[in-house]
Parts: structure tokens; sequence; C-alpha cells
């Protein structure tokens, strides 16, 4: 359980203050949280850097100081900015931070890339966890699966957190993404209007392997889009040709010639041989087909290379 020192105890207006913006309700299934956290004698937390994992961190370190642990996996579909993205992130929130390293691609199932990739991914990955929360003295491995996300299309990764037992405070509470994001902003989190962010996986098609080289050139080139000033985005990787994907409120500074023209040569640089704009704009799971499950775990779009487009003679 968590002991505290002056540094620090939170008084009831330093803990209003920081949650003073929430609606009501909001508020109390975060201090249920809080106070089911408390209950453990120390958590583990699989920690992205995204805003419902560090929601999660926040709460834990709350009601559990030292006792919590904020753990994230380092593989080859974790980009090297998210990582980035986790320390600093991990560090807003006063939490200890350990860094834990595995590889998706040593698993046959997970390179075979079909509909059940996530599952495969997401019972490695806190398979690690556990290994670390045990190495730690750690029983309780907690994860960011949030109340809005079981309804959302085919969600293979939230089987295994089913089968492997791991706890998840804001599914528990009936804590969805709205409130989640409102939770982040009252504690102070700059990841709280963070746009989601799967795995580098997500970029690769239903059935198409997962290879180191299609992950690399995937990371690379959506680097080139952050460094451009788009925020939300994706590129997708159809065996050597990207796909493009950018939201409807930025797609207009994609529509002219000069970000053509950058675009192709920049792409074709880091080895795809085709290089296109999603006119469409970004949509989330557009990369696979309907039962193959979605990017951010949004309802998923039919593969753009199955539809039927009528020619200049039809």
């Amino acid at each position: 359980m968590r002991t505290e020192t002056d540094a620090d105890v939170r008084t009831d207006t330093d803990s209003d203050s920081a949650r003073g913006a929430t609606e009501p309700d909001t508020e109390a299934k975060a201090a249920a949280a809080r106070d089911s956290l408390a209950e453990r004698d120390g958590v583990l937390v699989a920690f992205s850097g995204g805003v419902d994992s560090a929601v999660v961190a926040a709460l834990a370190h709350d009601a559990l100081g030292d006792d919590a642990v904020a753990c994230t996996a380092k593989s080859e579909t974790l980009p090297a900015a998210e990582l980035d993205d986790a320390r600093r992130v991990a560090g807003e929130i006063g939490i200890r931070h350990e860094i834990v390293e595995f590889s998706e691609l040593d698993n046959p199932d997970f390179v075979e890339n079909d509909g059940d990739r996530c599952y495969h991914c997401r019972t490695m990955r806190l398979g690690r966890m556990y290994e670390a929360a045990h190495d730690l003295g750690t029983e309780t491995v907690c994860d960011g699966t949030n109340a809005s996300d079981p309804g959302e299309s085919h969600r293979p990764g939230l089987r295994a957190v089913e089968e492997l037992d791991v706890r998840s405070p804001l599914l528990e509470h009936g804590i969805g993404k709205d409130e989640v994001r409102a939770i982040a902003d009252n504690y102070g989190l700059s990841v709280a209007e963070k746009p989601s962010m799967a795995c580098l996986s997500s970029r690769i098609p239903t059935g198409l392997e997962v290879t180191d080289e299609r992950l690399t050139r995937v990371e690379k080139a959506e680097r080139v889009l952050r460094e451009w000033g788009f925020s939300q985005f994706r590129v997708r990787d159809h065996d050597g040709l990207a796909r493009i994907e950018i939201a409807a409120d930025e797609l207009e500074a994609a529509l002219n010639h000069d970000f053509v023209v950058a675009a192709r040569e920049r792409l074709a640089e880091l080895g795809f041989e085709h290089v296109t704009l999603d006119l469409h704009g970004y949509q989330t799971g557009s990369v696979s087909p309907s039962d193959g499950g979605g990017d951010d775990g949004d309802p998923v779009v039919g593969n753009v290379f199955e539809a039927d487009y009528p020619t200049a003679g039809e």
C-alpha cells in the first residue's frame, strides 16, 4: 500500500483543484477507480503513453505512490516517437517508469497477420508485463481499456486482456473515452487530446505478412508527415504501395502540387514503389477487410482494393 510522505500528500483542496472541471459523475467514477487501486499492495500499469494508460497511471500513482509502476514494452511495432512520449508523460505523472523489450516478429502467428493479429500481439505484450510485475514483486497488472472499447467493432486484443485476468480500472468503473480525456485534462496531462495511435502493424493489410522492412518504412514515412505538421494521419503499406490518409480538417494542405511532389520523392526514398493520397481522408481500420479488425477500435471499412469503380465506358 502507499506510504505517504510530506512531499506527496495531497489535501482535499488539492484533489478538488485537480479534478475541478470534471462532471460530478465523472469525478465519482475516477474516485472509485482510484479507491479500488488503493486496495492493492501495488500495481504495474501497461503504459503506452496514450491518454487511456496515462489516466490509469495517474490514478494508480495517486492511490499507491511508489507502489505503482508504469511499464512500456519496446518492440518493432512501437514508433520511437511514441516511446519518447511515454517517457515524457510518465515524468509528468511522476510515476516510476520501466521499459521492457520483446519482439512480436518472433511469433509466426503474429507475422502471418490474420484477423487475430491484435490478440497475438496483446497476449505477448501483456505476458511480458506479468514477467516484469513478477520481477518487481507485484501481482496486479492494469491496462487502459476504457468503457467505450468493447462495443467498437472487432477487438481481438480484448480477448487477451480477459484471458490473462488483467485489471481494467476504466472499464470496470464505466469510464468512457470522453471522460478519460476530461480526467486527463484535469490532471494537466499533455496527452489529454492526443489522437489514438495504434501500433505500426495496423498499417499493414490483413493477410500481408508483418515484416521489419514494412514496419520500418511505415514508421519513417509517418515521421516525415509529422515533421511537415500533420497531426492525424496514417501511411498504409499495401505491399510497397503507400496509401496516405489525412484527416478531413488537414486534407487541404495535402491537396497541392508541392505536397504531391515532396511526398512522392520522400516516400520513394524510403522504399515505397508507388505513393497515393486517399481522397476519403483518414479512416480508422481502413487498411483491412471488415472482418479483420480495426486500427484503433473504430468501425472498419472495406478493403479499398476490393471495390468496383465505374470506368469511362460504363
